[in-house]
């Protein structure tokens, strides 16, 4: 009798040890998971917005990543990037996430050892360009040699400067470069404390909608793409949470495009320029291209000699390596099929 309760024991320890197993397999969430078994989750994550990006401002109107993550219990937090520097400062010290640049200044910033990745094309912007003041003599790239130029170091604007000076021969020894924030340079055109300024929307469409300021020289092949990176250890510890944010930028993305009058009011508000200015604006970013790929690894590796050629990065850095390091289009590809 006892021989057979021992059995019946067993068999029942047996039936319950297989049946918590099936149970634990069956509703693990996928990921990685902390001691409790739940996915591993943050309990914050924060975004920056920038009027240079049309997409992050839908986002911070609609509250559309606050929803989205709401189930998660995941609190979402927003900071303002006056430019490319600024966001790529936030990523650096770990107080943002995601961060909104042009995609030469987070191959500059890789190059310094910033452990980011840029995961989305938020748009292709014409955002910059040369800019003096209506009345000025210059007219060429070659006239800036000896001039003062404003410009925001570490940003698109200013690379886009040192490709131009490149072009026809000159470097930045050749000019004067006033480092100013992309709002301090545009104040000092206006008041002809500099000769010409490395401009940036909204800023650059202002002025030349309301001083009728010269965009003396366009290029729209050397602005590099509008880039979302990540923190890299934010992306290798939460890959779920980055595709999810990239999931609600390519619903801004879509409704940016099929609502640019809405769009050019949202741009209205948050940046504080008017209508036209904003259209302008507008019309020079095209969302047509979310996904990282061979056009934005094209056009680094050319921004990248340049910026090797005037000591930026360093001449033994292997610029393709550090691109493609730079560029992460898995998360985007999986999101966007």
């Amino acid at each position: 009798m006892k021989k057979l309760i021992g059995i019946i024991l067993s068999t029942l320890l047996l039936i319950g040890v297989v049946g918590c197993s099936s149970s634990s397999s069956s509703s693990a969430p996928t990921g990685e998971e902390n001691s409790s078994g739940a996915a591993k989750k943050p309990k914050k994550i924060v975004l920056d917005y920038a009027y240079y990006s049309p997409t992050s401002l839908v986002l911070k109107e609609f509250g559309w990543v606050e929803e989205a993550f709401a189930q998660d219990d995941i609190k979402i937090e927003f900071v303002l990037s006056q430019g490319s520097n600024k966001a790529l400062e936030f990523l650096n010290s770990g107080s943002a996430d995601f961060g909104s640049t042009a995609g030469a200044a987070a191959l500059m910033a890789k190059a310094k050892g910033a452990p980011i990745e840029s995961v989305y094309i938020y748009s292709k912007p014409e955002w910059t360009a040369l800019v003096t003041g209506k009345d000025s003599a210059i007219k060429s790239v070659e006239e800036l040699k000896g001039k003062k130029v404003a410009a925001t170091v570490g940003t698109d604007p200013y690379i886009f400067l040192l490709r131009a000076l490149d072009e026809v021969g000159l470097t930045a020894k050749d000019i004067e470069i006033v480092a100013l924030q992309h709002s301090d340079g545009v104040s000092a055109l206006a008041t002809n404390q500099v000769d010409a300024w490395a401009g940036l929307d909204p800023h650059m469409a202002r002025v030349e909608v309301e001083t009728k300021a010269n965009l003396f020289y366009r290029n729209v092949d050397f602005n590099t793409y509008g880039v979302l990176n990540v923190r890299s250890e934010f992306a290798k510890e939460y890959p779920e949470q980055v595709k999810k944010v990239i999931e609600v930028y390519e619903k801004a993305r879509k409704w940016a495009i099929e609502n640019p009058d809405e769009l050019a009011e949202i741009l209205v508000k948050h940046a504080q320029i008017s209508p036209e200015v904003a259209k302008k604006q507008l019309e020079r970013n095209d969302f047509s291209e979310p996904v990282p790929g061979e056009k934005q690894i094209e056009a680094l590796n050319a921004a990248g000699i340049i910026l090797q050629k005037g000591d930026i990065i360093d001449k033994n850095t292997d610029v393709p390596t550090l691109v493609n390091e730079l560029i992460n289009p898995e998360f985007a590809k999986e999101v966007i099929k």
